[in-house]
């Protein structure tokens, strides 16, 4: 049976492979086009937090649904495993500013129903978590449901979830050109084919402005910003277990880690960084001298390692810096995203602008995405399993008057 509702995804990463996904059950006849190949880009590379702690009401519901739908993927996607290990989420205070402005958002995220999150001052915070140095904070805020992903097992299973639904893949298909009918594209011309559709969806993140220029669409300031990742050895008086069982921290400097596996802890720091423009796939993995573990003690890692030691002390003992990745956040004048249609092409879809948490967002951005596409509109909000969240903070050509304060 031909589909008269036919949609081409741009973009095989979290956001892609979900979006195909859902608009492959929903009956769209879809089309994924990469230009490199499945996750090549910010998604292999994440840190892959999930957490529900935000200052945004919004964003706090979208991701409670996107906490469900990893907590019931194997039912959802027909997986046999879980992308998501649930140790919980630990935000420091360490002033009495930050400390009162944390307990004003935990009521906020409370009231939006995130109903288990704590505000845990100092004593109740080292009872639950004694390596946290008692000297050098207040408090707290922690939510026992968010945690980290595996990447690699969203998209993969999404896909394959995608394709069993009719889904097509092309890989190594950038897109290098378009049709168009007045305002609309028609088609889009990559090295393996064109491909047609009545509405296109740019989940490039933060190749969006190189695509933008392709197709003539509204360049939206999505910044593309380089972020390292650390991993350092476990050693001293931590054991492999106090480690695993390490919830995802961000300490007040912004430093935050996580642990990988019982014997190495993940560590990354939001520095300045500025966009870069033309980068290639290639271009991820390049590590400039000053965030290479290799590059010295005057380096970035080792910096951020002294910071993280100031807050967990028992961290100082490890055995050094093991290795180093890197990669792009998409990142937004507000740190939100952009959910909408573009204003220049008027059947293409933007969801992009994620300021590193496309992989948390992943579920709730391909609800937007696909209820967006049946619409034929942009929406003031969508309805998500019952509950109706407003879109007012993620629409293209909103003022950019709150920025999301909880960005590591």
């Amino acid at each position: 049976m031909t589909c008269d509702r036919r949609a081409v995804i741009i973009g095989a990463g979290i956001t892609g492979t979900l979006t195909a996904r859902a608009m492959s059950r929903a009956g769209w006849s879809v089309v994924l086009v990469e230009a490199a190949h499945v996750g090549a880009g910010s998604s292999s590379r994440t840190a892959a937090g999930i957490r529900q702690q935000w200052s945004t009401p919004e964003a706090v519901q979208g991701m409670r649904f996107s906490t469900r739908f990893y907590e019931q993927f194997k039912e959802r996607t027909g997986a046999t495993e879980l992308p998501i290990r649930q140790n919980g989420y630990l935000f420091l205070a360490e002033n009495e500013r930050a400390w009162q402005a944390a307990q004003r958002r935990v009521q906020m995220q409370q009231e939006a129903g995130l109903t288990e999150v704590l505000a845990l001052p100092t004593p109740a915070l080292v009872e639950r978590f004694p390596w946290i140095a008692t000297d050098a904070v207040l408090g707290g805020t922690f939510c026992p449901s968010d945690g980290f992903l595996y990447p690699s097992l969203v998209y993969q299973e999404s896909l394959r979830d995608a394709r069993e639904h009719g889904a097509r893949l092309i890989q190594g298909a950038p897109v290098e050109g378009c049709d168009v009918s007045g305002d609309r594209i028609v088609q889009v011309h990559t090295p393996k084919g064109s491909f047609g559709a009545d509405v296109f969806l740019d989940c490039t993140n933060a190749w969006s402005r190189k695509l933008s220029r392709t197709l003539g669409a509204e360049e939206l300031p999505v910044d593309a910003l380089k972020r390292y990742l650390w991993f350092l050895g476990r050693d001293g008086a931590l054991t492999g277990e106090q480690l695993s069982a390490m919830p995802l921290v961000i300490t007040p400097p912004g430093v935050y880690c996580r642990p990988e596996n019982l014997d190495t802890l993940l560590m990354g720091h939001a520095h300045p960084a500025r966009h870069e423009e033309g980068f290639s796939y290639e271009d991820q993995d390049v590590i400039e001298p000053s965030f290479a573990h290799t590059g010295g003690l005057e380096s970035a890692p080792f910096h951020a390692w002294e910071q993280l030691a100031t807050y967990l002390p028992s961290v100082a003992e490890f055995s050094g810096i093991r290795y180093t990745t890197s990669g792009y956040y998409g990142t937004t004048p507000d740190h939100n995203p952009f959910f909408g249609y573009d204003r220049q092409r008027l059947n293409l879809v933007r969801l992009i602008g994620f300021s590193g948490h496309g992989a948390m967002f992943g579920p709730f951005s391909a609800q937007v995405g696909l209820q967006l596409c049946e619409a034929g509109h942009d929406l003031d909000a969508v309805e998500v399993e019952g509950e109706s969240i407003s879109l007012h903070r993620f629409k293209v050509g909103r003022a950019y008057d709150h920025h999301e304060a909880m960005v590591i």
